[in-house]
C-alpha cells in the first residue's frame, strides 16, 4: 500500500535536505577548485566533472524541489506547503545565482547561492520537523 502523506512528506523532506547538503558540498568544491572560463550555463558541462555534477544536482533539486511542493499541496499541509514554496524558491535563486557566477565569477553571485542554500536547508529541515512532530495524522 501507499504510505500516507506525512510518510511521504517526511521522506521527500529529508532526500530533499541531503541533496542540499550534498550539493552544498560540492559548491564548495567547486568553488576551490574549478576555476570556470567566463561564459553562461553551457560552462557548468565543459569545466570538470565536479562542475558537471554540481550543475546536474542543481537541476534534480529543482525537481524534487517541486516535487515536494507537490506533496504538500496534496496533504494539505499549510505549514509545509509554505516552507516548501520558499525551499523551491530559494533553490531556484541559488541556480539563478550559478548561473550569473558562469557569466561573472562575482564574489556577490557565490555568496547569494551559498546563502539561498542555505535558506533552503533549513526549509526542508523544518519541514522534516514538522513532520516528525506531527506524526500522521497531523500537520
Amino acid at each position: 500500500s501507499r504510505p500516507d502523506p506525512a510518510t511521504r512528506l517526511r521522506g521527500s523532506s529529508m532526500g530533499a535536505l541531503v541533496m542540499l547538503i550534498l550539493q552544498f558540498a560540492l559548491g564548495i568544491g567547486v568553488n576551490l577548485y574549478v576555476s570556470p572560463a567566463k561564459g553562461g550555463i553551457g560552462e557548468a558541462f565543459s569545466n570538470g566533472v565536479l562542475l558537471g555534477l554540481h550543475a546536474v544536482l542543481g537541476l534534480l533539486l529543482i525537481l524534487a524541489a517541486a516535487g515536494h511542493l507537490v506533496l504538500s499541496i496534496r496533504a494539505r499541509r499549510t505549514g509545509q506547503l509554505v516552507l516548501s514554496a520558499v525551499g523551491l524558491i530559494a533553490i531556484l535563486a541559488a541556480a539563478s545565482s550559478g548561473g550569473a557566477f558562469l557569466s561573472s565569477h562575482g564574489s556577490a553571485q557565490s555568496l547569494s547561492m551559498a546563502v539561498a542554500t542555505a535558506v533552503a536547508m533549513l526549509c526542508y529541515a523544518t519541514c522534516l520537523r514538522i513532520s516528525v512532530a506531527a506524526g500522521p495524522a497531523g500537520g
